[in-house]
């Protein structure tokens, strides 16, 4: 081979793995910020914030103090109405028609990340490639009923996620496809 024939041969191989390096950096499967971003984004979209895990099934009756406040705050708000019975200090909760499109978990919006802070090295677990990924991130779709000063007193994780300034932490499993939150 002539030294001009070697040279584009050299030329071409660099310019090969490049492509190939870039393509890696830019796939789903990659460990990146950006792949993790889009996966907590897709997860979050079919996975709203609500003010219950559980859901209370209603009417729902309670004698706790705290349970009480966070009813009230939804009073407050026309999702549920109240009868008292002071004689046992017990308080029966019903939906309204607001409460019954809202209910029973009553979501808040859904996570929209803005920024991966850190991740740790991918690691085998459970079978899969994981890290753990801490990140920032707004809430989205936000109805009117959440902002209010009785809402965000009686529920502190719902005013934190959704004073913009969020942070937490998920956990994601490497697949075929790409990263995605493991259910």
């Amino acid at each position: 081979m002539r030294k001009h024939e070697k040279m584009l041969r050299a030329a071409a191989i660099a310019i090969s793995a490049v492509a190939v390096l870039l393509t890696a950096c830019n796939s789903k499967t990659a460990a990146t910020n950006a792949s993790f971003m889009e996966a907590l984004n897709v997860h979050f979209i079919a996975h709203p914030d609500c003010l219950f895990v559980d859901a209370p099934r209603f009417p729902y009756e309670t004698y706790d103090a705290a349970m009480t406040r966070q009813m009230d705050a939804l009073v407050s708000v026309d999702l549920l109405t109240v009868q008292r019975e002071p004689s046992i200090h017990a308080s029966r909760y019903t939906t309204t028609a607001a409460g019954l499109r809202a209910g029973p978990r009553f979501c808040y919006g859904h996570r929209v990340i803005t920024s991966i802070d850190s991740f740790s090295p991918p690691a085998v677990s459970n079978g899969f490639l994981e890290t753990r990924a801490s990140y920032h991130y707004k809430m989205r779709d936000i109805p009117v009923w959440v902002d209010t000063a009785q809402m965000r007193a009686a529920f502190p994780a719902m005013a934190t996620a959704i004073s913009g300034t969020a942070t937490d932490t998920a956990t994601l499993a490497k697949t075929m496809t790409g990263w995605q939150v493991p259910e």
